[in-house]
């Protein structure tokens, strides 16, 4: 059989010719290396070691799991096991729902999204970027501030429970327009039939992608792949001029300093010095006034321009036109989503804002600055700056509501003087029992989430507020495990400068982390390094990797040769007390993993592997 890097390569060439219909998909399920490709892709996730419905994680896999699966697929026999339904929090106070599928069927799609995004990544608007390869919240947001300036109104789009909406019959016909296979069809005509248990009841699923599954952004993405479509011929039509018209009081007032500035250099050997004086006077201020008025008619209706961008349901068109403009967008692209993708807008979070006010866009602030002002170059001239330029904004609640979720801040009110906030940092109970090092860690990489996200923002530096708060928190969390004052604490823990606490290193010496102290410079740079999704190529088959070990069929543990192996996983190394052989084993290797043939597999998990 083809390696799996051949097929997709060849998907790959052939996803930009649009009139080309996909057959013969379902065959590559038979191909044990795509099974391989896949467990190795996804095998790292700590979801993996939490069962399904049929009780089954990632433990044991190996390459007669995988022969089983393929038998399944060979005669039409397999069929998706009903997610197991949790509950996560989400940032409202509400809990969205998740669904946990087994592992077997995690491995089955990702073998499918491995061809669906050979077939339509290619293809995808440069508008969309949700769950995309090198693609992320940050690029997004930087499209915003290049190709949103001098929006004048932004609609801020919402669709009502997207993902769990999606009709299937659409987005089937949908994929039907590229995909000419209909055993692959139907296969992802099961999942999303397959349905969920809860309270141990089992419900079907008669919309929406499968919640927490590995192929749900892609679907979700071929479905919405058609707005963006939608919007990149609206913007076709409703686009009109190449460029503003000069504004009248603009054109009225230059010509008025040119005249002079002709008439000076006409009469210049006539004219007294008090009349070169005066008239150079003027046309220096003429010239300062020109500087602070807008060069282009801002109300010109001759020129209009549509924006546009998506990150999975979420979307933000920004237009320069009116605000009757910017209403008959949003009912046109309302009316679009309800007749043609049977999804509705949000009401409450759909909405038309002026381009000088906020509108929000993942989590930031997005507004255009007012008026524009001059400002010196390092030759000494001057320039406008801020001519409608895009802004980015940390929204205050945001970092207010992230100290209360850590509960790290208590807000008193004092009676005496108003009811006036009283902003009291407190310490964190359920964080008395770690470590020092642990702490420390906690406080530091919650900073940096939050700090990595908002970097873009023109505002970054309002963390410092946020900062101070978990700062003062911390250290009362170090007060109160050691039942001491704070003051006591920070001597204990000062290293210069900075709040240090030092560890010993596994090879004897004396370690120490520091207390996040990088402070919340603003940072622009989106490299490749930090998308939502990492650039995923396909892994070459390592000395050391997973399917290398398993294709050896050599027992890591007793040595025994030619036997079907299984592979053991833990969850975290961590997890090991390193009290058994084979704890010690895999501590030393650094691994957490280890191919077992199916004696010694049984054996570990009965506690006699030793």
């Amino acid at each position: 059989m083809r390696s799996p890097e051949n097929v997709l390569e060849s998907l790959k060439s052939k996803a930009c010719n649009k009139s080309y219909k996909y057959e013969r998909l379902y065959r590559n399920l038979y191909n044990p290396q795509f099974y391989l490709l896949a467990y190795q892709r996804i095998q790292a996730k700590p979801g993996n070691m939490t069962a399904g419905t049929d009780g089954k994680t990632i433990d044991g896999m190996g390459m007669a799991r995988i022969n089983a699966l393929i038998e399944k697929m060979r005669d039409f026999r397999y069929q998706p096991n009903p997610a197991r339904r949790t509950y996560i929090p989400k940032s409202n106070g509400k809990m969205r729902p998740l669904g946990i599928p087994s592992f077997d069927d995690k491995l089955i799609q990702e073998v499918v999204r491995l061809i669906l995004e050979s077939i339509y990544e290619p293809t995808f608007s440069n508008y969309s970027h949700g769950f995309r390869i090198n693609r992320s919240c940050h690029t997004a947001l930087k499209y915003v501030q290049k190709y949103f300036t001098g929006t004048k109104w932004f609609v801020e789009g919402d669709i009502k429970g997207c993902f769990d909406n999606v009709d299937h019959h659409v987005l089937i016909a949908i994929l039907r327009k590229r995909i000419a296979d209909e055993h692959f069809i139907g296969l992802l005509w099961k999942f999303l039939k397959a349905g969920y248990m809860e309270d141990w009841k089992y419900h079907n699923t008669y919309s929406g992608t499968p919640q927490g599954s590995i192929i749900s952004p892609i679907l979700a993405n071929i479905y919405m792949n058609e707005l963006d479509s939608y919007m990149a011929e609206y913007a076709e039509k409703f686009n009109c001029g190449n460029r503003r018209k000069i504004n009248p009081a603009f054109k009225k007032k230059l010509d008025v300093c040119r005249g002079k500035e002709q008439r000076l250099k006409r009469n210049l050997s006539k004219m007294s010095e008090e009349e070169k004086e005066g008239l150079i006077a003027e046309i220096r201020e003429l010239r300062r006034s020109l500087k602070s008025m807008p060069y282009s008619d801002q109300m010109d209706d001759s020129y209009k321009r549509i924006c546009y961008i998506r990150y999975a349901d979420d979307f933000l068109i920004g237009v320069i036109g009116s605000k009757g403009d910017a209403e008959q967008i949003k009912q046109d692209v309302g009316c679009f989503i309800r007749e043609k993708l049977h999804l509705e807008m949000s009401r409450e979070k759909t909405l038309i804002t002026h381009g000088h006010d906020f509108a929000k866009f993942l989590g930031y602030e997005v507004t255009i600055a007012k008026g524009e002002y001059n400002k010196k170059t390092k030759t000494g001239a001057t320039r406008r700056v801020n001519n409608g330029k895009v802004l980015l904004y940390v929204p205050h609640d945001k970092w207010v509501k992230r100290l209360f979720s850590y509960n790290a801040l208590k807000i008193k009110y004092d009676k005496q003087n108003g009811n006036k906030e009283v902003w009291e940092p407190v310490r964190r109970t359920r964080l008395l029992h770690l470590d020092d090092l642990e702490i420390l860690n906690q406080y530091n990489a919650e900073i940096r989430g939050l700090y990595n996200y908002y970097r873009l923002a023109n505002n970054v530096s309002v963390l410092n507020n946020f900062y101070y708060v978990m700062r003062y928190s911390m250290l009362k969390t170090f007060a109160g495990k050691y039942r001491t004052r704070i003051s006591r604490i920070i001597r204990k823990y000062r290293k210069g400068k900075d709040f240090a606490v030092e560890y010993l290193q596994k090879n004897g010496k004396v370690g120490q982390t520091l207390f996040y102290n990088k402070g919340f410079r603003r940072d622009t740079k989106v490299g490749k390094e930090n998308p939502d999704i990492v650039a995923r190529a396909v892994e070459n088959y390592g000395s050391n990797s997973l399917i290398k070990r398993l294709k050896a069929n050599k027992c890591e543990w007793c040595g025994a040769e030619n036997m079907p192996l299984e592979m053991h996983h833990i969850r975290k190394l961590k997890d090991l007390k390193g009290r058994k052989q084979w704890e010690i084993a895999m501590i030393g290797r650094k691994r957490k993993t280890m191919a077992l043939c199916v004696n010694c597999h049984d054996k570990l998990h009965a506690g006699k592997l030793d």
